[in-house]
């Protein structure tokens, strides 16, 4: 019998930051964020998620936990996640202690995505070497784990050493949050399955095909299975460019010129035109029924947790609190 997972549907912002043709302003984007976190929780989404990026306007927070901690200030049920944190970027002591803080200012609402990074200029800007990236990873992965123990502990790896060290404050929930690692290539995913950790994908960057998503989740779950996890804890986050409106050709009428800025300051994927994008299902651009429809075959393909990435592109807030709004009163209700 085919296990069936409910869907959750979340938000999430790649927080791509275009000023010369937005006229906004770093202080101006961080109000609206915080704002549309709020918002999320009062239209009764899951979560609200903010990616971490460097050195160019594709990401404009390079510390996902400060920003997160504000929006824990504003809210009060909604889950708050990164997408991802990049753990070679900072000693794992410090990441460790910064979302612990995030954890203990939401009352234990924190999931923590996590992942080694792709961009060349962000390790170049770091100085780091992308070969060793793998290694820090797992390092850093383990030192998170041990840190929030709150046990006194050492670890002496390759790249990192530590030695009877302590945290003076962990996170709320027990044993910790929950750690969700980001998949880039699909083959990539039955070896995050077999370290028994949920798994996040962005499909526009990572597939072609659904079908060939569909096989990637597969492989995931016989990999976490044959690990002796727990199934239910195999869930796999998907963050897909969403926009809703009233009408399906009003919707990709306003959607074209965001989702063309976003693709055209994409650093590393392929440059796919707007068409491409919709034919492949590789986006949800529409009225609330075709979003479901795209939502739908995500789903089919065994995705568990929609998060919508509702803020791309330079929309302006009105767009995206519109768009926020139809798919919490229209989508929503037929997928949870």
């Amino acid at each position: 019998m085919k296990r069936v997972y409910l869907m959750r549907v979340g938000i999430f912002s790649v927080v791509d930051h275009y000023p010369a043709q937005s006229g906004r302003s770093i202080p101006q984007f961080y109000t609206e964020l915080i704002e549309q976190a709020r918002q999320s929780e009062e239209l009764g989404f899951d979560s609200f998620w903010i990616a971490e990026h460097h050195f160019h306007e594709y990401g404009a927070v390079p510390r996902p936990a400060i920003l997160l901690a504000a929006m824990a200030g504003v809210t009060h049920r909604i889950k708050l996640g990164s997408a991802v944190i990049v753990l070679p970027f900072d000693h794992p002591l410090r990441i460790a202690e910064d979302l612990a803080m995030v954890d203990i200012l939401s009352n234990g609402r924190l999931i923590v995505g996590v992942g080694s990074g792709y961009l060349q200029h962000e390790f170049e800007g770091f100085n780091l070497s992308p070969s060793h990236k793998r290694e820090l990873f797992d390092e850093s992965l383990q030192i998170l784990q041990l840190a929030w123990t709150g046990k006194k502990f050492s670890f002496h790896g390759k790249h990192y050493q530590v030695n009877d060290v302590a945290l003076n404050v962990v996170p709320l929930q027990n044993p910790s949050p929950e750690i969700a690692i980001a998949v880039l290539r699909n083959e990539s995913a039955p070896f995050v399955g077999a370290k028994k950790f949920p798994m996040m994908t962005i499909p526009y960057a990572t597939t072609e095909r659904l079908d060939e998503l569909g096989e990637t989740v597969t492989a995931f779950r016989s990999a976490f299975a044959k690990s002796g996890g727990t199934m239910e804890l195999a869930r796999t986050y998907f963050g897909l460019h969403t926009y809703c409106a009233t009408t399906t050709e009003q919707a990709r009428h306003e959607c074209r010129q965001w989702m063309d800025r976003y693709v055209q300051t994409r650093l590393y994927a392929k440059q796919r035109s707007f068409d491409t994008l919709i034919e492949k299902n590789l986006i949800a651009c529409g009225d609330p029924e075709e979003v479901l429809r795209v939502a739908r075959l995500y789903s089919s393909a065994g995705l568990t947790d929609f998060l919508a990435i509702t803020n791309f592109g330079g929309m302006p807030a009105e767009n995206v609190v519109s768009s926020m709004a139809l798919l919490a009163r229209h989508v929503l209700p037929k997928l949870i």
